[in-house]
């Protein structure tokens, strides 16, 4: 803007240039207001307007710019995670969620009576929420299993919740071998956080029968909970314990990946932290709290004050960094581990009682169960050539092909409308 009138200075126009665009003005002399000289500013670097002609570097090519073609291409198709939270009733599971994603996925729960735990089974309550962070997007599926370990008699209550498991396992399976393979929702459980009770002396027979009946199917992260409860010493003591334990039994938990060599000492003493944390000792609370005239999350005791988010007095930190920097490798091993062992155990009972046929121990059905493969291919009477099968292999088999041959014959169809319709237009 132009100085005012009554400035009694004298009129200079500099000709020094300014760092940054814009104008420069100068102010009123006696005799009016002084004009208004715009200063341009020069830069010293080129910038190439034609993005098809390549940078000034020997030997480019173009190949470096893949990885930001893949950055683009995720965040815009977005990422899938799938938490699964299992353990007894009252050691903060829903509180560490909620403290973990800082939302309420709960905010309508009804804590069940002592009566209606007596013979309460495992229910399977999934949550979904759309997460943004950084233009990042996630959808988040928390899988909460209310009733595990609540009940007298805990026989098999972990049937339930490998049974959905597997389920997961089998809807990706089918829409994997589905003919529209572009929008395949991924609900496979990627992570379990399992938690132990911190008044035990270690596992109980229901923590090792459980993690040994899942340690193949999913990654467990085991975690203590309310280690408030617990001292420092405490707290040492029974994560030794705990992983004892785990050895002894051959329980696998998840396994941090191994650092390479050329990774930065920052990140190999992030992940040694990791692994040493394991299993996690936490915290968790939503509630804010004013120490020191810093806002924290925490809980507050006649002693002091227990910050979530302080290493000295937790591992949330920790745990939520897992999360956090190991996302995409407890997808990844989720998928090339996990759902692999899967697909291949399914494609072996369906196998099974072709190679077997009826189980005569002569092998007579041997022969006729494997020519009955060779007549799946061709247009004799499929129904026939499946009745070797046995009933229960043969009839899903017989059902997956009817379903198969529906969707190209559909397909046939439109395709000769297709062609009928160009031969119209010429």
């Amino acid at each position: 803007s132009s100085a005012s009138s009554s400035s009694m200075a004298s009129s200079k126009v500099y000709d020094s240039p300014v760092p940054g665009p814009g104008s420069f003005s100068v102010p009123a002399s006696p005799r009016g207001p002084a004009p208004v000289t715009p200063i341009t500013t020069k830069r010293s670097f080129k910038v190439n307007k034609n993005p098809f002609t390549p940078p000034d570097m020997p030997g480019y090519v173009g190949f470096a710019n893949l990885p930001n073609q893949i950055h683009r291409k995720s965040v815009k198709r977005g990422f899938e995670f799938t938490l699964m939270v299992v353990g007894e009733c009252g050691l903060g599971k829903s509180t560490l969620i909620n403290t973990l994603f800082l939302t309420d996925l709960y905010p309508d729960r009804v804590v069940s009576s002592a009566q209606e735990n007596v013979k309460k089974t495992v229910k399977i309550d999934v949550s979904t929420v759309e997460i943004e962070e950084r233009g990042v997007k996630v959808r988040l599926t928390v899988v909460d299993t209310p009733g595990y370990g609540d009940a007298i008699d805990n026989t098999d209550c972990f049937a339930s919740i490998i049974a959905y498991i597997n389920e997961q396992f089998e809807r990706y399976l089918q829409d994997e071998s589905g003919l529209n393979r572009r929008h395949i929702i991924d609900n496979r459980v990627h992570c379990c956080f399992y938690f132990i009770n911190p008044a035990g002396h270690g596992l109980k027979p229901l923590d090792i029968q459980f993690m040994k009946q899942l340690h193949n199917k999913v990654n467990i992260v085991p975690v203590i909970a309310k280690a408030d409860t617990l001292t420092t010493s405490e707290v040492s003591k029974l994560k030794r314990k705990v992983m004892d334990e785990i050895q002894q039994h051959g329980i696998h938990v998840y396994p941090l990946p191994e650092c390479d060599t050329d990774e930065e000492e920052d990140y190999k003493l992030q992940v040694r932290q990791l692994k040493d944390a394991v299993p996690f000792a936490v915290v968790g609370s939503a509630t804010v709290l004013d120490v020191g005239g810093r806002k924290v999350r925490g809980r507050q005791y006649p002693w002091g004050v227990i910050e979530v988010e302080n290493p000295q007095h937790c591992d949330f930190s920790k745990l939520r960094c897992l999360l956090g920097t190991h996302m995409q490798d407890l997808t990844e091993v989720t998928q090339e581990v996990h759902y692999e062992n899967y697909r291949s155990d399914r494609l072996a009972r369906v196998a099974s009682p072709i190679i077997t046929g009826n189980g005569s121990s002569d092998g007579s059905c041997h022969t006729t169960s494997m020519s009955s493969i060779s007549l799946l291919n061709t247009n004799g009477d499929k129904k026939h050539s499946l009745s070797s099968l046995g009933s229960n292999g043969g009839d899903r088999m017989l059902l997956e092909l009817q379903e198969k041959e529906a969707q190209i014959a559909k397909m046939q169809e439109m395709m000769a409308k297709m062609q009928a319709q160009l031969q119209d237009k010429k």
